[in-house]
């Protein structure tokens, strides 16, 4: 057992506090206590408690004890639903209010953005089911409140973070967290008790000495023969974690793509994210009428602005959508609208900014590369976000293949740290032939971008002559992958518990 001597000052004022705490006469024993209330006794911080309370913890003469508690609080739009309702509940009420069938065109107009939420849930919780375009109601009056809605309600009344009750289903949490209604922290709580060989010290009693806990030039120029107390260290016990910053290891990726393709000889380019629907479709032989180019995958911005290209590079854009120009195409058909072009629009693709490039540089050999932002009309999920980071590169030289585009991709994703790939055949507008990349993970074979090469219809308007390989990289899930994670949100949610621990470096950099 350690006696007197083998204890520190701050060893022995945490002892004295508990019998200070209860009395001499009190079996201290049965007591624990959390770290602010010794601090208080022993005039000192929680930090200095629980150092000295784990060292007494080693000696045999203390106990520690450690609890986690997990605390839930609603996020804006859970306060927003809590208040008011979910959006599904809110559906359902229209469909009941219009005594069955409503069409889904109705829900959008009366929920605008969260109609997509709203009729998902309907179908999940089967309060609802569609056909031909109509919502209709599976029950015929409003359900009660289901669990989800209830614990919203209960948070609400907590007006901060909270427990929830012992009996709450876990999934209903997990729901609700993935519905980013509800976010949740882990607090460890602890306790210091004392041992029944500690009480026994104690019985004995302890006299304190003042140590030294650093030697100065003062000790040194007084010392004069006189006996001094050294503090004891125990080199064993691990300091207070500290967090060096560093940069976003979504950031490291960035840094780490770029690194590749500058070292393969590739130049960084950078374009606008504003990009007129000509360079963003047209110029990549995209169809007018394609999907695509619909409102529901495109931001439309309502303007108009003059293409900024030449006359006579916009008339063979022209004559290539409409008969396929002077090559062996027959084109799109139809009559190519210069007012369609000149919509501005919030790029879909980096490929406006590589075309754009290449355009203005048509004699061999160009090798670029662009990694930018990138907006579609997606529904949020795990996997899909509206505005996304995108790499985009070009290689037009003379006498370049197929293989030789295999091979760039084959390189990259290996030195990104994915030695299994494969490469499928694909369909984009324009490109022929064109292939989809696959790399092997933990989860099975995951599709991470499109390549091939240009169509003569896109570069012979451009004043290219030679073959040019190009491809689209998918940025977030390659990311999602390096760095473990689930969900592409958390790419961009300022966890800093997450940062702070995100020490693991990205596959290429293990």
């Amino acid at each position: 057992m350690a006696v007197d001597s083998e204890l520190t000052a701050a060893e022995k004022r945490l002892l004295l506090a508990f019998q200070r705490q209860r009395g001499d006469g009190a079996r201290v024993r049965e007591y624990e206590y959390a770290p602010a209330v010794l601090a208080e006794l022993t005039g000192t911080n929680e930090d200095a408690v629980m150092q000295a309370a784990f060292t007494l913890a080693k000696k045999g003469l203390c106990v520690v004890k450690e609890q986690r508690r997990i605390y839930y609080r609603l996020t804006p739009e859970g306060e927003e639903y809590a208040a008011d309702a979910l959006p599904e509940r809110k559906a359902l009420r229209l469909l009941l209010q219009h005594e069955g069938a409503t069409s889904v065109e109705y829900l959008k107009h009366a929920l605008g953005k969260r109609v997509n939420i709203a009729i998902n849930w309907l179908l999940r919780k089967n309060w609802a089911y569609i056909d031909n375009g109509r919502v209709i109601p599976t029950v015929n009056a409003e359900p009660p409140y289901g669990a989800d809605e209830e614990i919203l309600r209960s948070l609400a009344l907590a007006e901060g973070q909270s427990e929830l009750k012992p009996e709450t289903k876990q999934e209903v949490i997990t729901q609700l967290i993935s519905r980013r209604l509800v976010v949740s922290s882990t607090r460890v709580e602890r306790r210091i008790g004392i041992t029944d060989a500690g009480m026994e010290l104690l019985e004995r009693g302890l006299s304190i000495e003042e140590e030294i806990a650093q030697l100065t030039p003062e000790i040194i120029r007084t010392w004069k023969g006189r006996r001094f107390k050294f503090k004891r260290y125990d080199v064993d016990i691990s300091g207070r974690e500290i967090f060096a910053a560093k940069l976003h290891p979504y950031q490291r990726i960035l840094d780490r793509m770029r690194k590749i393709f500058t070292e393969m000889g590739f130049i960084e380019i950078k374009g606008e994210h504003v990009q007129s629907a000509f360079w963003n479709f047209d110029a990549l032989f995209v169809p007018q009428d394609h999907p695509a180019r619909e409102m529901q995958d495109t931001f439309y911005l309502g303007l108009k602005r003059p293409i900024d290209a030449s006359e006579e590079l916009i008339k063979r854009v022209k004559e290539m959508h409409e008969h396929g120009g002077p090559l062996n195409s027959s084109g799109w058909g139809g009559e190519w609208r210069r007012e369609q072009g000149e919509e501005l629009l919030l790029r879909t693709h980096t490929t406006a900014v590589t075309v754009k490039y290449l355009a203005s540089h048509p004699e061999p050999p160009v090798k670029v590369f662009c990694i930018g932002r990138v907006y579609r009309r997606e529904t949020i999920d795990p996997t899909h976000i509206p505005e996304f980071d995108q790499l985009e590169g070009i290689i037009m030289d003379r006498d370049v293949t197929f293989a030789n585009l295999l091979g760039c991709l084959a390189v990259f994703y290996r030195k990104m740290g994915f030695p299994s790939i494969r490469f499928r055949p694909g369909y984009f507008p324009y490109t022929e032939p064109s292939v989809e990349v696959e790399v092997y993970t933990e989860r099975g074979w995951i599709e991470l971008g499109g390549a091939g090469i240009f169509r003569e219809e896109v570069t012979h308007p451009i004043g290219v002559k030679y073959p040019v390989l190009a491809w689209g990289l998918g940025i977030g899930r390659l990311a999602m992958i390096s760095l473990g994670l689930s969900d592409i949100r958390d790419l961009y949610q300022p966890d800093i518990d997450w940062l702070r621990r995100a020490w693991l470096l990205p596959r290429s950099e293990k």
